[in-house]
């Protein structure tokens, strides 16, 4: 058994997706400390609404969950947090960021990667603007502070999508992807597809915490168009932004051509996509399409998401997700804490080599 370790966590955002992180913490705690000799303890968290708390010695989750009683408080409170973090003398020093995508810059998300990586402190993410936006100088700047920069959340939750291509495919280079990335836009169609109406599907996702209140982002394709620059980014060693996507979105009116394509036999996706058309150029695409009910992606229904990598030696290999929720957006984190505990006894392996 490896020789325990504590690390201490800063919270920087705390929606949904952070609530959901905190029990499930507690709900791991006995299995993280027997399986991974690894303890966690909260010591800040900051929100540009609520105000932000700090405890060197750890929060309480009741403390987290409760009424924290501050007064709002600007972004730079996040900053704040981070430089207290600096001075834990915890074994891992981690910034968990999980504030909302901002789509114009990826700010102040990159910002608060950036003061975790400058303080020393290893950063992870389940926001897609610092991938989509900059994961390139993120990846080299952690390299040289020390840390990790982990982000395994970003796209399909949960699942492991990065980790699959970066780890478990040795000597195979990825050509493009192609896959259904968004949720609450697959949940859509396949309700219009139904008959259903469009608003009340839309309100169906935002109960569950999957949309948000304003739902452009998933609905006009920019939240799809941030998760394939992000994947192509990392994966294809692209230079994208999801500005440099062509995208198009789902509207009420798809509820037809959704209807017609069924009848058909055929099935209309937000189908999100990659390729490399030349070293170093990488072309990608968000837009509606109809898929023959022999494609993979026109068998997912509701909120399931697929990617399907197209590879040089295996040909093309799927990876499916039939439900996502905030607890698989949260396991997500807690896998890249579990990688960060794993990497301080096996170093990670060099970069891989993308031609």
């Amino acid at each position: 058994m490896s020789a325990p370790i504590r690390a201490d966590l800063a919270l920087v955002g705390f929606g949904n997706v952070a609530r959901r992180f905190v029990g499930l913490l507690d709900e791991c705690r006995a299995g993280l400390a027997h399986d991974h000799a690894l303890e966690c303890r909260i010591v800040g968290a900051a929100t540009r609404r609520r105000g932000s708390l700090y405890r060197a010695q750890g929060l309480e989750s009741a403390q987290l969950m409760g009424n924290w009683g501050g007064q709002p408080v600007a972004t730079s409170s996040a900053l704040q947090i981070i430089e207290h973090l600096r001075e834990s003398d915890a074994d891992l020093r981690v910034v968990v960021e999980t504030t909302t995508l901002d789509i114009r810059a990826g700010q102040p998300a990159i910002d608060h990667l950036r003061a975790g990586i400058s303080a020393g402190c290893h950063v992870i993410t389940a926001n897609k603007g610092p991938v989509a936006f900059a994961y390139a100088q993120l990846r080299d700047e952690a390299k040289a502070a020390g840390v990790q920069f982990l982000f395994e959340g970003v796209v399909m939750d949960g699942v492991p999508v990065f980790n699959l291509v970066r780890e478990t495919l040795p000597a195979a280079t990825l050509r493009g992807f192609r896959g259904v990335v968004n949720s609450t836009t697959n949940h859509v169609l396949t309700a219009l597809e139904h008959g259903e109406d469009f608003d009340a599907a839309v309100a169906r996702m935002q109960a569950e915490g999957i949309a948000e209140a304003d739902p452009s982002l998933d609905l006009d394709g920019w939240d799809a168009a941030a998760k394939t620059a992000a994947l192509a980014n990392v994966l294809l060693d692209a230079r994208l932004t999801p500005h440099d996507v062509r995208r198009t979105g789902i509207q009420r009116s798809d509820g037809e051509r959704a209807r017609s394509a069924k009848a058909a036999g055929r099935r209309l996706k937000l189908v999100a996509s990659a390729v490399r058309t030349a070293p170093g150029a990488v072309s990608a695409v968000v837009e509606p399409s109809e898929l023959a009910a022999s494609d993979l992606l026109a068998s997912l229904d509701g909120k399931a998401n697929a990617l399907v990598f197209q590879t040089d030696v295996l040909g093309e290999i799927a990876i499916c997700q039939l439900e996502g929720s905030l607890a698989h957006t949260a396991y997500a984190l807690l896998s890249d804490l579990i990688t960060l505990r794993r990497r301080q006894e096996q170093p990670a392996a060099p970069a891989r080599r993308i031609p």
